[in-house]
């Protein structure tokens, strides 16, 4: 493998809610603003057509530790399954990816709903959600149908 490429990343907003520790379940209900750096208003024009978009953000909290194989959510009858083939937020780089509700756009903030990361999570870029994005027929392991994704 050749040598490591650096990647910088700057964050484009931050993330405003009333949560502070990681949950398991309950993230569907949650509202969040996405404060975005003023400098990068424009780049919000249009987005208020979308009922969703795709926030990608920094799990700042990430300690960089992570187990190579995991049960998912902790959930010791689920199998043993590499961190790639899961959700896990211990991962080999901090990043996470959402599909959210959006609600409102106003200025260099945009109201979502279902957004699971915590108040003052650094947020990476934001992209809308397209018709192609849907997979009717996915395949996954039958372990993914105990999961609440709520």
């Amino acid at each position: 493998m050749d040598s490591p490429t650096e990647i910088v990343i700057r964050p484009v907003g931050q993330v405003r809610n009333g949560i502070n520790e990681k949950m398991q379940h309950g993230w569907g209900r949650v509202e969040s603003k996405l404060v975005i750096e003023p400098g990068l208003t424009d780049l919000l024009d249009g987005l208020q057509n979308f009922s969703h978009i795709i926030v990608i953000y920094w799990m700042h909290r990430s300690t960089g530790q992570f187990s190579a194989r995991v049960h998912p959510r902790g959930i010791s009858d689920a199998p043993l399954t590499g961190v790639f083939a899961t959700r896990a937020p211990h991962r080999p780089n901090a990043i996470g990816m959402t599909v959210v509700e959006l609600l409102e756009c106003r200025d260099n903030e945009l109201t979502v709903r279902g957004l699971d990361a915590i108040n003052g999570t650094p947020i990476i870029d934001i992209k809308p959600y397209l018709p192609k994005d849907v997979v009717p027929e996915a395949k996954h392991p039958d372990w993914v149908s105990r999961l609440d994704f709520t």
